[in-house]
């Protein structure tokens, strides 16, 4: 599927860049996450509170395209409903089956998956403390 050619996906990605889930960073986080485009300029910063069970709370702030932006609300809402250990083996094909495996380009690819890079390093530096 082309960019041109969402449908159904492209609606998701518009509702998630538009009314973004969990917008904003968290008070007192254990930890946070910073990924950086330079392709592109876009940014996206993860806070996240973190028990054994999973995510308590999340939140994230970013600049840059619909992707990037979009992504980092939904890598923020499923990852509310998931274990550690989910969120930790997610990937690539992970990503893509949430939008339909769309077709992305290198850079697009890279925007698609800079907040779950973001969620899955602080995830793994909190987790060696």
């Amino acid at each position: 599927m082309g960019v041109d050619n969402l449908g159904l996906y492209q609606e998701l990605l518009l509702d998630h860049y538009k009314n973004p889930r969990h917008r904003g960073l968290i008070t007192n986080p254990s930890f946070t996450s910073e990924e950086y485009n330079p392709s592109c300029g876009d940014t996206v910063e993860i806070s996240c509170i973190v028990t054994d069970s999973g995510i308590q709370e999340i939140g994230f702030v970013g600049a840059g395209c619909i992707i990037s932006q979009a992504l980092a609300s939904l890598v923020a809402e499923k990852s509310m409903s998931a274990t550690l250990d989910e969120i930790l083996s997610w990937n690539k094909e992970s990503v893509l089956s949430w939008i339909n495996n769309m077709t992305l380009g290198p850079t697009r690819m890279k925007c698609a998956l800079m907040a779950l890079e973001a969620l899955q390093s602080g995830l793994r530096r909190y987790l060696k403390k």
